[in-house]
């Protein structure tokens, strides 16, 4: 398979496990009613959280694109500083408050798969091919 596909198939696999994590924190009734009360384990749910929540959702969509189109050396570098930047957020998240199951479960998928996807780029990154 071609690497500029495999990586954005990946960010794919990635963004979808966060967002369907984040669904069944919906369907988690506890965490639903700290979510209507705007408060979430003690961390308030406004305007400039979901603005940052944003950002860091955004990373993962945009990688998508960027591994389909970018140059390789580029897109190499862009996929590990993306992937290390998802990898180190989603690990902290399992250091606040008290992780469900189901999201320790989704999040050691997606811990793994940007991990995954750190190593293939730098695989990449250090192989002798022509930019594409």
């Amino acid at each position: 398979m071609d690497k500029k596909m495999l990586l954005s198939t990946l960010w794919i696999f990635v963004t979808l496990n966060y967002l369907y994590c984040d669904i069944m924190g919906l369907m988690d009734v506890t965490l639903l009613k700290q979510y209507l009360t705007g408060n979430v384990g003690g961390m308030a749910i406004n305007e400039n959280f979901l603005l940052g929540a944003a950002i860091f959702i955004e990373i993962p969509i945009i990688m998508v694109l960027l591994s389909r189109i970018l140059r390789n050396k580029v897109n190499s570098y862009a996929n590990i500083i993306a992937g290390t930047i998802m990898t180190l957020v989603q690990t902290s998240t399992l250091l606040v408050g008290s992780p469900t199951k189901y999201y320790v479960f989704c999040s050691t998928i997606e811990i793994a798969a940007t991990l995954f996807i750190i190593w293939y780029a730098w695989k990449w990154k250090n192989l002798k091919e022509p930019n594409k």
